[in-house]
């Protein structure tokens, strides 16, 4: 029997922003490494709000950090971040708007040692869920268990997207996530 949550966004229309995301991209594998950071930085403002929220102004978080080119965000300054914290279309809380900005700047001294944020990912890759939380502790800020779970999820580092007898799943499955390979 499928979850509820498989059946709930299935039984939603195709154009829903929600069944978008469950067909297309929760669970499918990312390895570009601003596609990551721009996931994490997704679940970081989802924090204490509703997930269809989020995907709503999805565009709008594009837009306003500059497609969440890790580079481009890393070397924002006040001017940019008075900017984002004016901007209605995103979630204006200052203290995710410093996450993002800081947590761009530690994937780039991340590239150092792992030349990349899907680098780090797949060196540390596999783990439990609480390790996985406490390495993004130490690593990241404004990361607790639930964003770090969405996020390992929802990028294909952890099962849990899709049951298997979703529509979906195979379609996972074919692209063979890094929680397949363990």
């Amino acid at each position: 029997m499928a979850s509820s949550y498989c059946l709930a966004v299935r039984s939603m229309a195709p154009d829903e922003p929600h069944r978008s995301y469950h067909d297309t991209e929760y669970g499918f594998p990312l390895t570009d490494e601003n596609a990551l950071f721009e996931r994490l930085c997704l679940e970081i403002n989802q924090a204490g709000l509703s997930w269809i929220t989020i995907l709503k102004k999805k565009e709008n978080f594009h837009r306003a950090f500059d497609g969440f080119v890790i580079d481009r965000v890393a070397a924002y300054g006040d001017p940019e971040r008075e900017r984002l914290l004016a901007d209605a279309g995103i979630v204006r809380n200052r203290l995710k708007v410093n996450a993002v900005i800081e947590n761009a700047r530690r994937i780039v001294a991340l590239r150092e040692e792992f030349g990349s944020f899907a680098g780090w990912l797949e060196r540390h890759h596999p783990r439990s869920r609480e390790e996985w939380r406490r390495l993004f502790k130490r690593t990241f800020v404004f990361t607790g268990g639930e964003i770090v779970n969405e996020f390992l999820v929802s990028t294909g580092y952890l099962p849990g997207a899709h049951e298997h007898d979703c529509p979906v799943f195979p379609l996972i499955e074919r692209t063979s996530p890094p929680w397949m390979r363990q």
